[in-house]
């Protein structure tokens, strides 16, 4: 009998070893930039060490179009996909389809930024691994404002005549494509993010109070968006009412805009050699509204689920484990500018050196604003949906922001009912 079970327990081995029990995993990935190329050679590394083989499942980079997908799988029970990159908002809303990680991650949660742990943790279940945070910044041309002597904007009035007289300037000099300010303002989940940065840091509130109170119809979120509104066809393109933020930075780093509205990612694709702007820029947190008031920079970040129809779930957890990690959340950080969601890596020295901007967001992503998933649950999406479709509508010209709150309002109580 024990010669038996060597045989058997060698033979095992043996075949783990050459890959015959290995599991075929796939994941989803709708990165921006360079990032799916990065992903590829994290992956490359995990199929290394485990025998495991990982395929990428390409998604658009427009989170609103993936969650779409992602629900219409999820309903269907598809089992080809194993591990979802989720969207720090999604975890209330898809809790139930995906498997709880928390006896996984036992040992690592406490390394994690607690607010970061506590977004994807729904009924005590751990929803979704963080695997990198996000929270926007304001790129702006530091050669152009010391050419025209202007010190950083603290406020987005003071940012739009900054913009306007550097671009007049820029343009009369020969620079004709030359733009003030670039951001995201295509109706989907990106307007939400800006939007709501005006709103909060000109004293409107978030849309939804964490208490569930609807607070979006008020004089101050209305004076945000109309002032949003007039930086469209002066200081931005009018095509910026169908930009996403690769359109953006595409802008952006062609050297073509003062300033600029985007995430970490753009960090390090701008500072690249062939970058028309490397060297001459830098980021600054988001203006606020109106003395007195603080910067408002929406909470983002990325996180990684294992769908509860995976054929092997021991092996995608074991996936999300590893893209999680501290060891690959810093390689991330150095190659892709993307903020850790481990707080020692704020502290990392090769970090530091690689990325200088990455030390300076902890107070940022501790402090950041969070979009009213929590208080609406499982209607989030839908309120998004109107509030970034009324906000659209303003700075298309259809309505005035205080007619269109004031449907929105109207709405948004129909949705919520007797509860959210």
């Amino acid at each position: 009998m024990k010669a038996k079970s060597f045989i058997a327990t060698l033979l095992t081995t043996t075949l783990l070893a050459s890959g015959a029990f290995a599991a075929n995993l796939a994941i989803v990935s709708g990165d921006t930039g360079n990032g799916r190329e990065f992903l590829r050679k994290q992956l490359d590394q995990f199929e290394k060490e485990t025998g495991n083989k990982v395929s990428i499942v390409a998604m658009p980079a427009n989170s609103s179009d993936n969650f779409g997908q992602y629900r219409l799988w999820l309903a269907a029970g598809n089992s080809d996909i194993d591990v979802y990159r989720t969207d720090v908002i999604w975890a209330p809303q898809l809790a139930d389809q995906f498997l709880d990680l928390k006896a996984a991650a036992k040992d690592v949660i406490d390394q994690h930024i607690p607010s970061i742990i506590e977004s994807q943790t729904v009924d005590g279940k751990l929803v979704a691994l963080p695997m990198f945070t996000d929270a926007p910044a304001l790129y702006y041309r530091k050669d152009l404002l010391e050419k025209y002597k202007k010190p950083v904007p603290k406020t987005w009035d003071e940012m739009a005549a900054t913009a306007k007289e550097i671009q007049d300037g820029e343009r009369t000099a020969g620079n004709k494509g030359i733009y003030g300010f670039v951001f995201q303002a295509n109706a989907y989940e990106g307007l939400t993010c800006n939007a709501l940065e005006w709103i909060k840091s000109s004293g409107g509130g978030q849309v939804v109070e964490a208490d569930g109170t609807i607070s979006i119809n008020n004089p101050d979120a209305a004076a945000a968006i109309d002032r949003a509104k007039g930086w469209v066809d002066t200081i931005s393109p009018k095509g910026v009412l169908a930009y996403t933020e690769e359109e953006a930075r595409g802008v952006w780093q062609t050297g073509n805009s003062v300033f600029m509205r985007n995430w970490p990612y753009a960090y390090a694709l701008a500072g690249a050699d062939g970058s028309a702007i490397k060297g001459k820029f830098d980021v600054a947190p988001l203006p606020s509204g109106k003395e007195g008031q603080n910067s408002a920079a929406t909470l983002g970040g990325w996180n990684l689920a294992v769908s509860k129809y995976s054929k092997a779930p021991e092996e995608a957890i074991k996936l999300a484990m590893f893209l999680g990690s501290p060891e690959q959340q810093k390689a991330r950080a150095i190659s892709q500018a993307s903020m850790p969601t481990i707080k020692s890596l704020y502290d990392d020295k090769d970090i530091a050196a690689a990325q200088p901007l990455i030390p300076n967001w902890k107070a940022v992503f501790e402090n950041a604003v969070p979009r009213p998933s929590a208080p609406t649950k499982v209607k989030y999406n839908e309120v998004s949906n109107m509030f970034w479709s009324a906000v659209h509508d303003t700075l298309s010209g259809n309505g005035t922001a205080a007619e269109n709150l004031e449907l929105l309002e109207a709405k948004l109580t129909e949705l919520k009912g007797d509860s959210w």
